[in-house]
């Protein structure tokens, strides 16, 4: 096994928001879904502090049109600094600028929306040959449970690629794509991948560990995109590209493991549970959480009542 001292380090991270969130029309009309708030945050604010907290500093993201927002939320507002700087608000001057000063940012547009494998491939030239993460916009991983930082620790370990697992419902199962996996002896939360599925039927899937929306990648990963042709939905499925190095060893750009998570996810590309995760954050925050905990038991008691 290579020594994972001798591997290059994971510096660079890639976000794909180029699509066009029809599940939140009307409101995503003229607004990109990423921008869609979180309690006071934009959504993908969310994503971009967790890899800057797992120690990505260089940050891409896959863009189409009508996202100019993704950029403006992260570039300087000088204007806007300067009316909060004369009225001496520093405090929502220290969170306007806050974006700001995550990572280093950078853009790119995909072009033809022709899934989230295609999304990946774009990046190709910014990743310039080295391992890079993936975090995907709607799943928003709570902070007090790391998960990407593990995902690397992993990939520095083993090399290859690594992809985030949840258990779920087996009759939920056929929402996600799915993996097979066996034991790796590494602690309790590491599998190696044997085989990945996109959506199974749920009497076809090979286990109830989903596939969330983080990755680890080795670059092997756009050679094998450039050869895998669409799948299901007319798409270039990213767990296409996987199931072929997942059959590889480290010399080729395999294996593929999965680090499993049990820790608390959010998922905004879903409606119900896009305002499940607002009321979760909000009722755990310091400043709302008691008012609205509060607010939360009365309305619930009304509504039981009715």
């Amino acid at each position: 096994m290579t020594n994972k001292h001798a591997r290059q380090p994971v510096t660079k991270a890639v976000v794909p928001a180029a699509g066009l969130g029809t599940r939140f029309l009307p409101a995503t009309k003229a607004t990109p879904k990423e921008m869609l708030p979180v309690v006071d945050k934009p959504a993908i604010q969310y994503v971009v502090e967790e890899a800057s907290a797992a120690g990505l500093s260089d940050i891409l993201m896959v863009t189409g049109r009508n996202k100019r927002a993704l950029e403006d939320h992260f570039d300087r507002a000088y204007e806007l600094e300067e009316l909060l700087s004369r009225k001496g608000d520093q405090e929502r001057l220290r969170r306007v600028q806050e974006s700001v000063q995550l990572a280093s940012m950078h853009y790119v547009r995909q072009g033809d929306p022709k899934g989230l494998g295609h999304a990946v491939s774009v990046a190709e030239q910014h990743v310039a040959g080295q391992p890079f993460a993936v975090l995907l916009g709607d799943d928003l991983i709570d902070p007090r449970d790391p998960l990407l930082s593990r995902m690397i620790e992993v990939q520095q370990e083993l090399g290859g690629s690594v992809v985030a697992l949840m258990e779920v419902d087996p009759a939920q199962i056929h929402l996600y794509g799915c993996a097979a996996v066996k034991a790796t002896g590494i602690g309790e939360d590491v599998f190696q991948v044997t085989d990945l599925v996109e959506k199974p039927d749920t009497a076809d899937a090979p286990s109830n560990y989903a596939v969330i929306g983080r990755y680890v990648l080795d670059p092997a990963v756009f050679d094998v995109l450039r050869e895998t042709p669409p799948g299901r939905g007319g798409e270039i499925q990213l767990t296409d590209a996987l199931r072929e190095l997942a059959t590889r060893d480290e010399s080729n750009g395999g294996p593929v493991h999965g680090v499993l998570f049990k820790g608390r996810r959010y998922d905004t590309g879903d409606r119900a549970d896009y305002l499940r995760a607002i009321v979760r954050l909000a009722a755990e925050r310091d400043d709302l959480g008691p008012e609205f905990r509060s607010w939360l038991r009365q309305f619930v008691a009304t509504e039981m009542q009715g």
